[in-house]
């Protein structure tokens, strides 16, 4: 039986090594890792007054986890000055309170490079910023700057049709 609707011959999911990301629309150069996108709900437990030994769980408060986005050094500075909008070494009248604030859009590809899916990230902000890694003359490693992103939920695109593969 068929998994996927458009391509019936298909059976294997998706990779996870071919993504890219965009903000501000256009595409963010070198991002070698993304994080999960992963939401949790807290539940709260209660009881009936007339049951003692019996506990009901119900929903309560969402929760999306931080993302956090990793590449290679480079002389692109999209990842700094975003950081920039947050916290500026010019003092606070440097920070954009305006555009600190970005919906960012996450795509997963197929193996062709066609988008299989699209998640829009809504409303994020860059909590932490690592410029540089620790630097060691004697490793052999690429230098990873990285940002956490704090955002307030996502969703998927569900414009993006699944992808017809050749």
């Amino acid at each position: 039986m068929a998994q996927f609707s458009v391509n019936t011959h298909r059976f294997d999911p998706y990779k996870n090594m071919k993504f890219r990301l965009k903000w501000d629309g256009k595409y963010v150069a070198g991002v070698s890792k993304c994080s999960a996108l992963k939401r949790s709900t807290e539940p709260v437990l209660h009881r009936e007054g007339g049951d003692p030994s019996m506990q009901r769980v119900s929903p309560s408060i969402w929760k999306h986890e931080p993302i956090t986005l990793e590449r290679g050094v480079t002389h692109d500075p999209e990842f700094e000055a975003w950081a920039n909008k947050v916290w500026n070494t010019d003092g606070d009248a440097a920070v954009s309170l305006k555009e600190f604030r970005k919906d960012i859009t996450i795509e997963l590809l197929n193996e062709q490079g066609k988008v299989a899916k699209a998640y829009k990230v809504f409303r994020c902000w860059v909590s932490e910023y690592q410029a540089l890694p620790e630097l060691d003359a004697n490793a052999h490693a690429v230098a990873i700057e990285h940002m956490v992103l704090q955002n307030e939920g996502w969703q998927r695109d569900e414009d993006v049709p699944e992808p017809t593969e050749t």
